[in-house]
């Protein structure tokens, strides 16, 4: 059974050499490759004398290195964390212990439950982390402590039906919700989280990566739930257009006459776009459901090509 260990990079030379020879420590039998994201401070070099598999991704963005890592790696474990010593090795070894038992497909590193919150010193970071679980939590009817972790593991099956459409740092929340979605199976597992050690600087940026997030969760939902999606649209439109046509209405019983018909025109175009934005939502719902149905038989189509 082989395990890869995949550390995406971008200007890691204060601390990748730690998080590889960590991880060499911790899993021996691993191979660790490191996917380097154009950095200019010799980070390939540093993770490849400190023993790491060295590969690049050309294409700037961490969505664009995980589609290369899951393109590219063949595994029956992989374990994914970040390249800027925030997450401890050790926990690595239960990480795989539930992927090869089968107990999950997607393991997550929770750091909300454990240190996150203390050793974070971005207090909109804390915030949007909060709210993203919040919104996740709610429109998927699910548990998660940690949406946007760094740290995961990842069944063979998992990595190789994920079809990555992020290009940056929303890539955490994307597989959260693919996972939800799709019913794989889901364990988390507070680990440790260690604040950044200093002239180490974090490649995110609050206000643009939190739109970013917030745009991908709509996304998602648009996606992922296109039902619901495109009936809260149309029962927007359908309160908009009876706040207007109820006074008109109330007038003509009072008085017998039509008042404002170009208004009435335009609420009666409104009513048959929200009906038709309904139809659509039901549509795409029928279509989603079908995608379901192959994603099941791509899945074990897999199965049955990995025991071959």
């Amino acid at each position: 059974m082989k395990t890869a260990i995949l550390i995406p990079c971008y200007n890691e030379a204060k601390t990748i050499e730690k998080v590889v020879t960590d991880f060499k420590k911790a899993m021996p039998h691993a191979d660790i490759y490191v996917y380097d994201n154009n950095s200019t401070d010799n980070t390939d070099k540093i993770a490849k004398d400190a023993g790491a598999i060295v590969k690049y991704e050309y294409q700037q963005g961490k969505g664009n290195v995980v589609r290369s890592m899951f393109r590219e790696i063949k595994a029956d474990c992989y374990i994914m964390v970040d390249g800027d010593d925030t997450y401890p090795a050790e926990p690595a070894k239960e990480f795989e212990k539930l992927i090869l038992n089968g107990e999950a497909d997607m393991v997550i590193g929770d750091r909300l439950s454990s240190t996150y919150f203390e050793e974070n010193d971005r207090p909109f970071h804390n915030t949007g982390n909060r709210m993203v679980r919040k919104f996740i939590n709610m429109f998927f009817k699910s548990d998660l402590n940690d949406i946007m972790t760094g740290m995961r593991a990842f069944s063979y099956n998992f990595v190789k039906s994920f079809p990555i459409q992020s290009k940056e740092f929303e890539i955490e929340t994307e597989m959260s919700v693919f996972a939800l979605i799709n019913n794989f199976k889901i364990k988390e597992i507070p680990v440790e989280y260690r604040d950044r050690i200093e002239g180490s600087e974090s490649k995110l940026n609050t206000y643009r990566d939190g739109y970013k997030v917030i745009m991908m969760i709509v996304a998602l939902i648009r996606d992922e739930k296109p039902l619901l999606f495109f009936s809260i649209i149309s029962l927007i439109l359908l309160i908009i257009a009876g706040i207007y046509f109820f006074p008109i209405l109330f007038k003509y019983f009072s008085t017998g006459y039509v008042l404002k018909i170009p208004t009435l025109i335009v609420i009666s175009t409104v009513v048959i776009v929200a009906c038709i934005i309904f139809f659509v939502g039901v549509i795409l719902h029928v279509l989603k459901k079908q995608h379901s149905e192959n994603l099941e038989h791509h899945l074990i189509l897999l199965n049955e090509l990995k025991k071959e």
